[in-house]
């Protein structure tokens, strides 16, 4: 699972995630992409997950890049503790996907093994996706 060699604070704020994407919301390495169309966190086990259900799909022909890393780590105090004492233990790593994000891009193979692969691993992933495909006259 993907995550951080070294961060410089342990613990983050939740934050918010306003507004559409400011980058990576064009394909910039293969034909075929997925798309984000609501703000979420995805964590490293949905990326991972998603990640092995379209190499499988496409019996590890052409190329998969993943254009999001989780980054944010996400505490969680255990169950049935007492208020107070301080921030839980970071119990996964996430990434924020803002609305328009390419999460995830392929290449390399049929049009329609790359969107039947694509379609498998947005089923992996906590946010509504779209699957979309570069224009050929540009």
């Amino acid at each position: 699972m993907m995550q951080p060699k070294k961060t410089k604070f342990r613990r983050a704020h939740k934050g918010r995630i306003k507004g559409n994407t400011k980058a990576g919301a064009a394909l910039n390495f293969g034909e075929f992409g997925l798309k984000a169309l609501e703000p979420n966190r995805v964590n490293a086990r949905e990326i991972e997950a998603a990640r092995r259900a379209i190499t499988r799909e496409m019996k590890r022909q052409g190329r998969v890049w993943i254009r999001i890393f989780p980054d944010v780590p996400v505490s969680q105090k255990p169950v049935e503790v007492r208020m107070g004492k301080g921030k839980g233990a970071v119990e996964y790593w996430a990434a924020r996907v803002a609305p328009g994000r390419i999460m995830f891009e392929v290449d390399g193979v049929p049009e329609a093994i790359a969107r039947e692969s694509l379609r498998l691993g947005a089923a992996k992933l906590s946010v509504r996706t779209k699957i979309i495909a570069r224009m050929e006259g540009l």
